[in-house]
């Protein structure tokens, strides 16, 4: 997950309140009940010592969600009376939460609203093909592609006098694959589209996908649907689940075989707070990768005010020349290091034979 977005959340000093609410469900009491939800995790913060103003903007924010269908859900991050941002969630949390801690609790952003692929999609017959995008938000028509339109069909007679037509249908059928190849190319440049997927009869979409960019062939997946088939909304999300699952595993074994030394005892990852730390202040983590369910995600660790104050003991901040210092959860304080060196972030499941990364949080090294 590219974590720019979180930017504007640490160009400030918190205390932050951090709100996650499920907006999925939708019956005729869904205004009321939101009211009501507003209500409740407003005075949950008030609880946890957040200031007044900054609660009613929250609980502002929230009631403005009452008529809202968003499908799935609204993170709100807000301090000193103002919101400062709120995404959109690619799928609902398992209940609403309201947190008040020094960082902004960022951590669950990467399951809800983190790797929600951008799909682009190829509806693909012999004449051409439509496309369009699909994500978490909803879908939106990419435009289409008009091949040659004759001849496509063979025809049934197996006479030698035939069989010039027939290589017009073959090249046409050709001209036709390599001119959606090329379309698809080209939006998927232009939309940065992470999978593609190729609907349509056997041949068309697979003559469609031996003909995209190399690059590309590894992003693309094809739909064993018939020609003029729309793709129901839970084939996309199959199709967006499995892309995410894989890339998980592949950062994962990555990080297995970078985490062993090399011929000089160097390791290219590590894992575990104390290790997490240091590399972190070091502005050395490449990519951060969260087990949610690791022991070590809700640690405690101390925080400066700069992105690369951490420590695991106070004393070692003090050390380092920070004279003010807060508790804050390892997860979030390794993201707001992340973000200010520009390192992605990815929520990985455990290894299916051991417990990695162990305590739920490593990193991949920018260097060893």
């Amino acid at each position: 997950m590219d974590l720019a977005f979180l930017h504007p959340l640490y160009e400030h000093p918190g205390p932050w309140a951090s709100v996650y609410v499920d907006t999925s469900r939708h019956t005729e009491d869904t205004p009321h009940e939101r009211h009501l939800t507003a209500v409740a995790l407003a005075r949950d913060l008030d609880r946890q010592g957040a200031d007044e103003a900054t609660c009613r903007a929250v609980r502002a924010a929230l009631d403005e969600l009452q008529h809202s269908s968003e499908p799935h859900g609204r993170a709100l991050f807000a301090r000193a009376g103002e919101v400062v941002l709120d995404p959109p969630l690619a799928r609902p949390p398992m209940r609403d939460s309201a947190h008040w801690a020094p960082l902004p609790h960022t951590a669950p952003l990467l399951e809800l609203a983190g790797e929600d692929p951008l799909c682009l999609v190829a509806y693909v017959d012999r004449r051409g093909a439509d496309l369009e995008l699909r994500s978490a938000m909803g879908r939106e028509d990419a435009g289409s592609v008009t091949g040659r339109q004759w001849p496509v069909h063979r025809t049934s007679t197996v006479d030698w006098s035939e069989r010039h037509f027939q290589l017009k249908v073959e090249n046409t059928w050709e001209h036709n694959a390599a001119e959606v190849a090329q379309a698809l190319a080209a939006c998927q440049e232009e939309t940065r589209a992470d999978l593609l997927i190729l609907v349509g009869d056997d041949r068309e979409r697979r003559s469609v996908h031996e003909r995209l960019p190399k690059q590309l062939q590894t992003l693309a997946v094809e739909a064993p649907h018939g020609t003029g088939s729309r793709l129901l909304d839970e084939d996309v999300e199959r199709a967006r689940g499995e892309h995410v699952r894989q890339r998980a595993e592949r950062e994962l074994e990555r990080f297995l075989s970078a985490r062993e030394p090399d011929g000089e005892g160097h390791a290219g990852a590590v894992e575990g707070v104390p290790a997490l730390v240091e590399a972190a202040r070091e502005h050395r983590i490449d990519e951060l990768l969260i087990r949610p369910d690791g022991p070590d995600a809700h640690r405690e660790v101390w925080i400066g005010e700069d992105p690369d104050q951490l420590a695991v003991r106070r004393t070692d901040l003090k050390i380092l020349g920070e004279q003010h210092s807060w508790l804050a959860r390892a997860d979030d304080a390794l993201i707001r290091s992340a973000v200010a060196t520009g390192a992605p972030a990815l929520s990985v499941s455990p290894a299916p034979d051991r417990e990695a990364p162990v305590g739920g949080l490593g990193a991949l090294l920018r260097w060893t």
